[in-house]
């Protein structure tokens, strides 16, 4: 069947029924200048195995993490995913759900997401959990906009080393609602600006662009000390292992959801988590899946505490979130119960183990760490002598996607070399990828 599966005979029927001979009168509305006038210059069709060889000749110009060890990070992290989640996200209950506005049709999907929303809440010691959002980065921008809402303040305040593509979002919402953000980078920073302007809230990355665990407790309590919200952006595998921002007194936390049981994609897509304490429950953007029962007693799930029509609401919208990745929060519900607590303690345990060996073994070669006297899980930064650019390409022709150079994100970076490691590395790769850096250095 064609895209467009409308015969001849059926066109006739349209055109018969508009009044016209043709389709042409359709478009005079549109000046003929900026009509094309020529048939689109398309290759011919393909056969489906041609079409076929085609594609995974493109894909085959890609280099993914099935071919070669990995060490970025900043956010996304090439992680370990059982074989289970490709199998049970790939049913056609999941795989073609809709919006689940109609909840006697959509049990299955609110149910699952209902899941989710506990899940992320536990990890994240919070009241609540919405739905998912579309990314880590919008999650943070959201976070924003409602902690300007709640307070009626226009500035935020963000740290340094918040992740850099977060930043980014968050000042592009920002300046759309006429707001300022300012940057903090230490404690003492923080508190000069806070007593300075009236603030809306405070976003802080944990563990941050360094992998650093900051004192996170003393950031909230200075927050809310002047009326501000304590926004929290974390990443949910070191929330296994940490205490979470929920037992702090975050306000809000967010984060990017794609470690949890989602693929790189090329970055995309994944999905955000967003969650609150109980007095930011109804300002929550996006869908909230709340547990009922019905008339017969029986429990029930639908979406709660919000009217769909508020999200079209332009500028006086809570949040114009109306939708969110419902599958990639399913994958990341598998995976969570897969690994149970105790698993997800282990996938970020094993990875602060190795990422502690390959540090010892770089400063070893005279790469030392950045801050080397801040404490970090499994991400760290390096400082590097000569052109990260040159180190990368030659870990490449090795099949080593190597670390990011920080100087990209800032020019008091320069030099800095980011590196992740997760669970799936072991110890010949990193072996491997000392030798290789070892010899680069003496060349």
């Amino acid at each position: 069947m064609r895209y467009i599966p409308h015969t001849d005979a059926d066109k006739e029927v349209m055109l018969k029924a508009l009044g016209i001979d043709s389709v042409d009168p359709l478009f005079e509305d549109i000046p003929e200048a900026a009509r094309l006038d020529r048939p689109l210059q398309l290759p011919d069709a393909l056969s489906e195995m041609e079409l076929q060889q085609h594609l995974f000749q493109l894909a085959s110009q890609n280099l993914s993490v099935d071919q070669a060890v990995s060490y970025l990070g900043g956010g996304f992290y090439d992680r370990f995913i059982p074989a289970a989640i490709a199998q049970l996200v790939e049913r056609g209950e999941f795989l073609t759900a809709y919006t689940p506005y109609q909840p006697e049709l959509s049990q299955g999907t609110l149910a699952s997401i209902f899941e989710f929303q506990t899940m992320i809440a536990s990890l994240t010691g919070m009241y609540a959990a919405q739905a998912s959002m579309y990314d880590g980065a919008s999650s943070v921008g959201e976070a924003a906009f409602l902690a300007m809402a709640h307070t009626r303040r226009s500035t935020l305040i963000v740290s340094k080393t918040l992740m850099p593509d977060s930043q980014q979002v968050v000042r592009t919402y920002v300046a759309a609602r006429q707001g300022a953000v300012l940057e903090a980078e230490t404690l003492e920073d923080l508190e000069q600006l806070l007593a300075s302007h009236d603030v809306a809230g405070v976003i802080w990355q944990y563990p941050d662009v360094f992998g650093h665990i900051s004192n996170l407790p003393a950031v909230i309590d200075l927050a809310h000390q002047y009326g501000a919200l304590a926004i929290v952006s974390s990443d949910p595998v070191a929330l296994a292992l940490l205490r979470p921002p929920g037992e702090f007194g975050a306000d809000v936390v967010v984060g990017e959801g794609q470690p949890l049981g989602n693929r790189l994609n090329y970055g995309g897509p994944a999905f955000g988590y967003f969650a609150v304490t109980e007095p930011l429950v109804r300002k929550i953007p996006g869908r909230l899946v709340g547990k009922t029962v019905d008339h017969q007693g029986r429990r029930g799930f639908v979406l709660t505490l919000q009217a769909r029509e508020q999200h079209i609401r332009r500028e006086k919208a809570t949040s114009n979130i109306c939708s969110n990745h419902s599958l990639n929060a399913l994958q990341a519900t598998i995976y969570m119960a897969l690994l149970g607590p105790e698993g997800l303690r282990d996938v970020a345990s094993l990875s602060v183990n190795k990422a502690h060996y390959l540090a010892n073994k770089l400063e070893q070669l005279g790469l030392p760490l950045v801050n080397p006297h801040e404490p970090f899980l499994y991400e760290f930064a390096v400082k590097v002598p000569k052109s990260i650019s040159d180190l990368n390409q030659h870990l490449l022709s090795r099949g080593i996607i190597g670390g990011f150079d920080m100087g990209q994100w800032s020019a008091q970076w320069q030099g800095y070399w980011q590196l992740a490691v997760t669970e799936k590395r072991s110890k010949g790769e990193m072996d491997q990828f000392v030798e290789e850096v070892k010899q680069w250095m003496s060349r």
